[in-house]
């Protein structure tokens, strides 16, 4: 079961709309869909929402500590309400999937993603689940910090919303923990298109037709 829902990005205009907000634009699609609001709360270093899903009190946050202190916002929250590692979604970027491409997956290393990094070490432990939303990757290393802080093109927006608002339609199948349900949902390709049925050539005409008068030319 998820009890604490959390959307990584970065604070202020300016980066609202970078491809490293795209957590918190699922956790703002998320606040829309369970009509519930997200408030600034400076005891989690975040903006903060709790509402009520299937009985049980579920929290929505987006820190606003900068990335890189991602974890000084988690582990405050976490720690009050007793929330354990395991009952925890992460939403965030990931560089190594397209666009329009997502995964959900329990623990695992960061893989370079600054966010992660500190929620695990503030957390002390890796086993919260992540929602990884494809953003794809500039291909050189040496351009990713200066990639992810920039706006994506419109096709790629509309992809990575894409995926947002699939993966919402399953959010009560993570929160009551059904896992392998949710992950066939949202790792499920789309079906391919069947290829077009092949022309029948037209017949050839029978001899008892070439033998019928035929129409004088309209010349």
């Amino acid at each position: 079961m998820i009890r604490l829902f959390v959307g990584l990005g970065n604070p202020g205009p300016e980066y609202e709309a970078t491809r490293h907000n795209a957590g918190f634009w699922w956790i703002d699609a998320l606040a829309r869909r369970w009509n519930c609001h997200l408030q600034p709360d400076r005891a989690y270093h975040g903006l903060v929402a709790r509402t009520m899903v299937g009985g049980q009190s579920v929290w929505l946050l987006q820190p606003m500590t900068y990335m890189n202190l991602s974890g000084k916002s988690v582990a405050a929250l976490a720690r009050f309400f007793k929330v354990e590692p395991g009952e925890i979604l992460v939403v965030h970027d990931e560089l190594d999937l397209l666009p329009g491409q997502m995964k959900l997956k329990q623990g695992g290393g960061a893989a370079g993603h600054n966010g992660l990094k500190d929620i695990q070490a503030q957390l002390g432990s890796a086993d919260t689940w992540r929602l990884r939303l494809g953003i794809g990757h500039p291909g050189v290393r040496s351009e990713v910090a200066a990639f992810v802080l920039r706006k994506p093109p419109a096709a790629e927006r509309e992809a990575i919303e894409g995926c947002i608002a699939k993966s919402l339609d399953h959010a009560e199948l993570m929160q009551r923990g059904e896992w392998v349900a949710a992950q066939q949902k949202l790792h499920a390709q789309p079906p391919r298109p069947k290829p077009p049925k092949p022309v029948k050539p037209d017949a050839p005409a029978s001899p008892a037709d070439s033998a019928k008068p035929q129409p004088p030319d309209a010349a």
